[in-house]
């Protein structure tokens, strides 16, 4: 008996502890889960989409067609200062064009250029806040720091989903009604 009630005490600290510390992600995951099952509800937000023309620096590509060489990290830094922002998802050369495409939370930017010529045309598109918090919420495209976070919640929400139920299976009067509604 002592050992079940000192059991009890800790189950309920415990489930107490991470309920707590995982209210709000918990809140921010719940809202998001319904902003994705309805994607057109934007709230007024629509992504903007800009269009940029420009030409790349000398010595970013060399040759030309399919032995063309381009120099990615020049390329990508020039385009970093022209304000580009996201990760690094594709990039390629066929045919005599080369493209760089970059992603991040609610965010888009692809960039295709001539090897010959060095033009490019830039397109961003950068969506609104609610998009931001979807691919948040799918880790799509997010820091390695938001995906310990994401991994860190569901970790919480293990442990508070078993003390519940051995919280829920030690009291005798509720235990029925309460496997009843879990199943």
């Amino acid at each position: 008996r002592r050992q079940r009630n000192l059991t009890n005490k800790w189950m309920r600290r415990l489930h107490m502890w991470t309920s707590m510390t995982s209210l709000l992600i918990v809140l921010f995951f719940s809202v998001t889960g319904i902003t994705l099952n309805h994607p057109s509800w934007t709230f007024g937000q629509d992504p903007v989409v800009a269009d940029t023309k420009g030409v790349l620096p000398v010595g970013s590509v060399s040759g030309t067609g399919e032995a063309a060489a381009v120099e990615w990290l020049a390329v990508s830094e020039y385009l970093r200062s022209q304000g580009i922002t996201g990760e690094i998802t594709d990039h390629s050369v066929q045919n005599g064009e080369g493209s760089i495409s970059y992603r991040g939370p609610g965010y888009a930017a692809d960039v295709t250029f001539s090897v010959t010529t060095r033009a490019y045309e830039l397109r961003t598109t950068r969506s609104g806040l609610v998009a931001v918090f979807n691919d948040l919420h799918k880790g799509r495209h997010a820091s390695p720091l938001w995906k310990w976070i994401i991994d860190i919640t569901a970790a919480l929400l293990v442990v508070m989903s078993l003390t519940g139920i051995v919280l829920q299976l030690t009291i005798r009067r509720t235990r029925r009604l309460g496997l009843v509604l879990s199943g």
